[in-house]
Parts: structure tokens; C-alpha cells; sequence
């Protein structure tokens, strides 16, 4: 006889929503409930709990730090491609035909499996002038997509959006067992490295501050007061005059920062 999955309950389900937010100031949606199942299905599997409710009473106790950080890795969405938004890029490119010799840093701050940095990684070195020394940082929540993030390999469907010569010039095309695959070549991924960072709380010192911020398709998951308290730590680390990219769906409006619009979902830091 077939046995019956566990079921996950309204308490139960309410009290992972409030576990997510107090985690990661992330508010997961009451329609996330088939969502929130699935994804910690396999934890309760693993560690041969029947419920969903010895499953939140395991997360509720203050020893199981490992286990918070674990269901918040698989309740993290990590839907990314390259070359997302395009227009954001195209946008970049031009302004670094334009800039001069000088250091610049990035930083992608919600960068999940990393196609975003190496996107971002691709026009840097097409734009600066040769020479010039650059820096990206990829920052996530997410452990999981940060692996993936470091190990820069990827599915060859996803190269869809990247262009036939930086893809050749950038890529190695994975044989034998990596058939299918390819890898972001070394040329780029020395300008790269990854943090695990949470947003949510104050950052640290050591982060240093950045030319240019992409904090895109994240504010969406946020109510406003923690929208606020986000944004705010993320400006700290921007230079004055930098850039800060958010997504054409995220808007700043209702929000007191000291920036100005510069472009579609691109903002001035003024001071």
C-alpha cells in the first residue's frame, strides 16, 4: 500500500512563513504553500520525520541553526539566466566606452546561480579599456546557488541569450562526462568572487564600497518598511555618483533615499 505524503497545515505553514521573514525579511505569499511543501518534502524524507509539524518543531529549536540555513537554501527562489534585462546591459556597455582608467567594483547583490556576475564579468571586459582593473562581487543568501556560482558551469541551453563570439571567446564547451555543459573560462572568473550574505541584517565592514550595484528582481519579495531598511544598506556601499540597477518590475517610489532616476529602473546615488 501506497504511503500517504505528509500534509502541511495552516500553523505549520504560517509559522515557516514567519521563520522565512525573520530570517531573511523575504515575505512568502499564501498562495506558496504547494511551494513551501515540495521544496521541504525531501528534508522531512531525509531525516525521517512524519510531519511537517516535527519538521517546524526541529526549525523552532535554537540548536538548529545548520538546519534554518538549509530550509531557507531550499525555499530561496533562484530563477536567473544571462543576460536578463537586457537593456540594463546594453546600458552599461555604453557607459564604460566612456569611463576612464580607473579601479572599478561591482557587485551583484542578489546574484543566485551567477549567470548575472558572468554576465556582467562579459561587458566589462568588452568595455574598459585593456588594462583597467575591475572587480566583481556576487553576493546571495542561498548556499546552494553560491556552489553553483563558484563552479561557473552551465547548461549549453542557457547560452540562448549570449552572443555567438562571447560565447566562443568566453566559454570552454564541456566533453566526455561534462557533455552538454560548458564553463565560464579563467579569463573572467579571476575578476570574480562570492559572498553569502543576508541583506536583512546590517552588512560587514569589510564589504568596502562598489561603482555600480545590481540589486535586480529581489525588492519584489520585501513589504516596504524592510524594502526600505535594504535599500538604505545597499546605498551605504555605493559611491557617491554610482549607479544602482533594480528591476524594470521594482520601482523606488515611496521610498526616501538620497538618489535620482537615471535611466528605466536605474538610479543616481547623490551623495
Amino acid at each position: 500500500m501506497e504511503q500517504k505524503l505528509p500534509s502541511l497545515n495552516d500553523h505549520d505553514f504560517n509559522i515557516i512563513r514567519h521563520l522565512m521573514a525573520d530570517i531573511s525579511g523575504i515575505q512568502m505569499a499564501v498562495h506558496k504553500r504547494a511551494l513551501v511543501s515540495g521544496r521541504l518534502m525531501k528534508r522531512l524524507r531525509i531525516l525521517q520525520l512524519d510531519s511537517f509539524s516535527d519538521y517546524v518543531a526541529l526549525l523552532n529549536n535554537p540548536q538548529q541553526q545548520e538546519e534554518r540555513r538549509i530550509a531557507v537554501d531550499l525555499l530561496t527562489t533562484n530563477e536567473t539566466f544571462f543576460f536578463r534585462e537586457k537593456p540594463h546591459f546594453d546600458l552599461l556597455l555604453k557607459l564604460l566606452k566612456q569611463h576612464p582608467r580607473r579601479p572599478l567594483r561591482l557587485w551583484s547583490a542578489a546574484c543566485s546561480s551567477g549567470e548575472e556576475v558572468y554576465s556582467l564579468a562579459m561587458i566589462l571586459n568588452e568595455g574598459l579599456e585593456k588594462g583597467t582593473h575591475w572587480e566583481i562581487m556576487g553576493s546571495d543568501l542561498c548556499r546552494q546557488a553560491l556552489d553553483k556560482a563558484k563552479q561557473a558551469v552551465y547548461p549549453l541551453q542557457r547560452t540562448e541569450n549570449l552572443p555567438t563570439e562571447w560565447l566562443n571567446r568566453y566559454c570552454l564547451k564541456g566533453v566526455g562526462d561534462m557533455d552538454g555543459l560548458f564553463r565560464i573560462g579563467s579569463e573572467l572568473r579571476q575578476h570574480t568572487r562570492f559572498e553569502c550574505l543576508n541583506l536583512n541584517v546590517p552588512l560587514p565592514p569589510t564589504l568596502g564600497s562598489f561603482d555600480i550595484i545590481f540589486l535586480r528582481n529581489m525588492l519584489i519579495y520585501f513589504d516596504p518598511a524592510t524594502k526600505q531598511q535594504i535599500l538604505e544598506r545597499i546605498l551605504a556601499q555605493l559611491k557617491p555618483g554610482g549607479l544602482l540597477f533594480v528591476g524594470h518590475s521594482e520601482g523606488l517610489h515611496g521610498i526616501n533615499l538620497p538618489v535620482t532616476a537615471y535611466a528605466p529602473a536605474v538610479y543616481r546615488k547623490t551623495v
